[in-house]
């Protein structure tokens, strides 16, 4: 008879999200997963295989998270360059509330996993993508209603402001000072003519 577990799996996966965002994939040990998730190694080893897969685990969850809220915003009715100045505002005050300034998990995973894990790379390519996608999607509209430029390419915006998303997710890392991701977005914002 199968054993039943004792654990409620989501609340494991969000703790596992967390010490992996933390620590990083090579800095977390099998025990820091043992103590951290608070579950046998066992359990550990039965649930989610090994630590690779609970780290895709939690890397999916981070972005199934994350992507929710950026594609609620944007699909807002809102006019286009607002929409684009929520998601941007949205994502400086996640990382600005973040006292641990540990970032954004998928850049940093893109930056120590992904080089050598090509299952961590196509994950990212993918996030990349749709987050690209989104942009995208939300200033054609503003070029179709005139409200944004038709003088730069619509992919070619899209992908600058998605790079403008990772320079902000890194430099949170080193600083919490509102005024400089003011300025980012300000200046995003401004691309748009």
């Amino acid at each position: 008879m199968a054993r039943t577990k004792e654990f409620d799996e989501n609340e494991v996966l969000n703790k596992a999200v967390d010490l992996f965002w933390l620590k990083g994939y090579n800095g977390t040990s099998m025990q820091d997963l043992v103590d951290g998730l608070g579950i046998s190694r066992s359990s550990l080893y039965d649930t989610y295989g090994d630590k690779h897969t609970l780290f895709i685990k939690a890397l999916e969850c981070y972005q199934c998270t994350a992507s929710a809220k950026i594609s609620q915003i944007a699909g807002s009715d809102l006019p286009a360059k607002e929409i684009i100045k929520q998601i941007l505002e949205f994502i400086a005050d996640e990382l600005l509330g973040d006292y641990s300034r540990k970032g954004c998990f998928m850049v940093n995973a893109e930056v120590e996993v992904a080089p050598h894990d090509e299952v961590v790379k196509q994950m990212i390519c993918r996030n990349d993508q749709q987050v690209e996608d989104i942009f995208y999607r939300v200033i054609k509209k503003g070029q179709e209603n005139g409200e944004i430029s038709k003088a730069q390419d619509t992919r070619a915006i899209a992908r600058s402001i998605s790079n403008t998303v990772k320079g902000m997710q890194v430099t949170a890392k080193s600083t919490t000072e509102k005024a400089v991701f003011d300025d980012i977005i300000r200046l995003t914002l401004m691309m748009l003519g």
